[in-house]
């Protein structure tokens, strides 16, 4: 998990004037690292989950970090975030979880977010090659997550959706095997 954790944060590359949303932010830790490189970005995140976002909150003020955390689904990011001036979207080990319907609206809502040059950057279950990666997915994430949500990621479909919502210049950057199977990291930008 830190191989790609790291290789997300160096992807993401937080620089002082970036203005970052981390979409399902979940407890905070993604953030946080971003916040530990001391570029100045100003950080926030969305989350659907209230005691979560509570839990990301102590978590933040333990680290002596300052986010902007509000409640909320990928889908609503471009109205709880309009005016900020957004540079990077990122997103880990959400896209998965949802269904076909919400990982498209979460990622128009990203495209619509973006500042033009605007960046996204996911860290998430991809296409599934081998069959070890498969079965080791099937009998992990597939068993918690359910098939249908997890079905089409696994086939290799995300690129395809980001390319659907607007996205250009789509690069699968790096791909890790892990225990639950292979995450995939891709970077995309707003025209």
């Amino acid at each position: 998990e830190k191989a790609w954790r790291d290789a997300l944060v160096a992807q993401v590359a937080p620089a002082r004037d970036d203005v970052i949303v981390d979409l399902g932010c979940g407890t905070g830790s993604m953030l946080i690292r971003l916040a530990a490189e001391d570029s100045g970005a100003c950080l926030m995140g969305v989350d659907p989950d209230p005691a979560i976002l509570r839990l990301a909150h102590r978590k933040a003020a333990a680290a002596g970090v300052s986010l902007q955390l509000l409640d909320g689904f990928g889908r609503d990011v471009a109205g709880l975030f309009g005016g900020w001036g957004v540079t990077k979207i990122l997103s880990s080990l959400v896209l998965h979880q949802v269904p076909l319907a919400e990982k498209r609206a979460t990622l128009a809502a990203a495209y619509d977010l973006l500042l033009p040059g605007g960046e996204l950057h996911i860290a998430d279950y991809g296409r599934q090659a081998g069959a070890v990666m498969r079965l080791l997915f099937r009998m992990t994430v597939q068993m918690v997550d359910g098939v249908a949500d997890t079905g089409p990621q696994a086939d290799g479909i995300l690129p395809d959706l980001i390319a659907e919502a607007g996205f250009t210049d789509i690069v699968e950057t790096r791909a890790f095997d892990t225990p639950t199977g292979t995450i995939r990291l891709y970077r995309a930008m707003r025209r």
